[in-house]
């Protein structure tokens, strides 16, 4: 797909994968709208992308943490009035023990789950104004170390155990791909999931003690690259290949089968139903 003059949102663009992702999408012209948490290290990337030649993004402040950031930066994107021919849902955390969000929730499955599915829903009547537009998000094999949602605890109040909450928030990705997909079944717009592959990147920065002293030296030296990382989620934001294709899980830009539990369709309702209540949010389809 020639991705000259396309639009793209992208969440997350300031470090690891996303910001490479941001890097490769403006060299091929595409016009962007980064959603950043830090406003500074967004203009940096701002600075960078054209010193490259690229177009100068727009930049929305986004707290993943607050669904009342979330929808304002929804309706900056919106007010904005271009239609959205990608949204690029790349941003995430792991915690070492359980946080909570200004809004009451557990923050891993706040932010790794919730705000995407609200972000995605408000931003959808901009996605269904472009001719063929796709929604990407970023999940990951993590989604294995567990296999199920554990609907009884969703919140993690009763046992907190950071791999198994990131890999549910995962899973709840991979769930919510399929569930969206189906909904958007009759519109022009493909939605699809991916593992970026175990990347060097910035995830658990945000913790103290040994998660963020380590891991860093730890994921150079033995786990690929941000750009390597960012092949599949440029691969499904880019390619004619999947055109056509919706509702699929990938990995190294190949489509594959998520565990079965990534392929519950009655989980997936389910979460669907409590996701709503939660972000008090009903999609438009």
């Amino acid at each position: 797909m020639d991705m000259r003059n396309k639009h793209i949102a992208i969440t997350g663009p300031t470090a690891g994968i996303g910001r490479s992702a941001a890097l490769s999408l403006a060299s091929q012209g595409a016009i962007l709208t980064l959603l950043c948490r830090n406003l500074e290290k967004g203009e940096e990337l701002s600075r960078e992308i054209v010193a490259a030649g690229g177009t100068a993004p727009s930049l929305v402040h986004l707290d993943m943490a607050s669904l009342a950031s979330v929808r304002e930066a929804a309706q900056a994107c919106i007010t904005a009035g271009r239609p959205f021919d990608v949204l690029l849902n790349n941003a995430g955390l792991m915690n070492t023990s359980r946080r909570t969000t200004v809004d009451g929730y557990e923050e891993t499955l706040a932010v790794n789950h919730f705000a995407p599915f609200l972000l995605t829903g408000l931003l959808l009547p901009a996605l269904l104004e472009a001719p063929q537009a796709r929604i990407v998000n970023v999940a990951s094999a993590a989604h294995a170390f567990v296999r199920s949602m554990n609907f009884d605890d969703m919140q993690a109040e009763k046992n907190f155990r950071s791999w198994r909450e990131y890999g549910r928030s995962k899973l709840a990705n991979i769930l919510f791909t399929r569930s969206l997909a189906q909904r958007v079944a009759q519109h022009p717009i493909t939605v699809n999931s991916l593992h970026p592959g175990a990347v060097a990147t910035s995830l658990g920065q945000q913790n103290e003690g040994l998660l963020k002293n380590i891991a860093p030296v730890f994921l150079k030296l033995f786990f690929r690259s941000p750009d390597k990382g960012a092949e599949t989620s440029l691969y499904l934001c880019t390619s004619d290949d999947v055109a056509g294709v919706s509702g699929e899980y990938f990995a190294d830009c190949k489509q594959t089968r998520a565990k079965p539990w990534g392929r519950d369709d009655a989980a997936a309702e389910q979460l669907w139903r409590y996701t709503e209540e939660c972000v008090d949010f009903h999609y438009p389809v």
